[in-house]
């Protein structure tokens, strides 16, 4: 049986830590290395809905992309955060988290966004940027584009500005890249799939004639949960695998 230790070297040597962006707050963030792992539940978020879960179904391991806290200044049950790292700590469950680091990991969160979107040769845009841009086996009109995306990371809804061209050469940035979307357009791409777009980003994507997609925040990065999984399962085969059922938080009127 694995200790949380081993799993957590196995996930550095694939997403190391060293990669992450200043502000975030990754690796190993409650629990100890010797602890041994039976099962290990995979969460986009470790949430209180998802630390219940994982003590039912007696888990010794949360394995999540989001950090389970930033800066933490006390551990009490009267902060969210505090009480989630009491009740992790009180169930003997281990939490590790791989967050931007995951992002630019080759084959992590934007490789495994362009794989799900049928892009080819995803790459990033310089040897260390967090985003990729592949492209498309033939180019599409954005209405069909646009129903593709929506299929495929079962999004149930799109923002989108229509940028006047269509989609072959496409960059994705899972989570929160609006910002990067003047350096995206620079790359000679016509798309830019990501999520949480600012209003302003919208009319700056229309003035660089780029089509700017807004797949929402939980689908473009959910994509990496079956690469972390077969990360896992691959390295310990007797690993008991599960995906939460609570991993989604973010809902949306139809």
């Amino acid at each position: 049986m694995p200790t949380v230790g081993e799993i957590f070297d196995h996930l550095n040597a694939k997403a190391p830590v060293s990669a992450k962006l200043d502000f975030d707050n990754v690796g190993l963030l409650v629990g100890s290395r010797d602890w041994p792992v039976e099962t290990v539940l995979l969460s986009l978020d470790i949430t209180g809905p998802v630390v219940a879960e994982a003590r039912a179904l007696g888990a010794q391991l949360v394995l999540s992309h989001h950090p389970l806290f930033f800066e933490l200044k006390s551990v009490s049950s009267e902060t969210p955060q505090g009480k989630k790292a009491m009740d992790l700590l009180t169930g003997k469950i281990a939490a590790v988290c791989m967050h931007t680091n995951l992002d630019a990991a080759d084959g992590g969160v934007n490789n495994a966004l362009a794989s799900v979107l049928g892009l080819a040769e995803a790459v990033p845009y310089e040897p260390e940027h967090i985003c990729r841009v592949g492209s498309l086996p033939e180019a599409l009109p954005l209405p069909a584009f646009l129903a593709l995306v929506k299929e495929r990371l079962g999004s149930a809804g799109l923002r989108y500005v229509d940028g006047g061209r269509p989609v072959c050469r496409v960059a994705v940035g899972g989570g929160s890249c609006g910002g990067m979307l003047e350096e995206t357009a620079l790359t000679g791409c016509d798309t830019f799939v990501t999520a949480d777009v600012k209003y302003d980003r919208f009319l700056r994507a229309k003035e660089l004639g780029l089509n700017l997609i807004d797949a929402g925040h939980f689908n473009t990065e959910n994509t990496v949960i079956p690469v972390l999984r077969s990360w896992l399962a691959g390295a310990f085969p007797g690993l008991r695998l599960l995906t939460s059922a609570h991993g989604q938080t973010e809902r949306y009127f139809v």
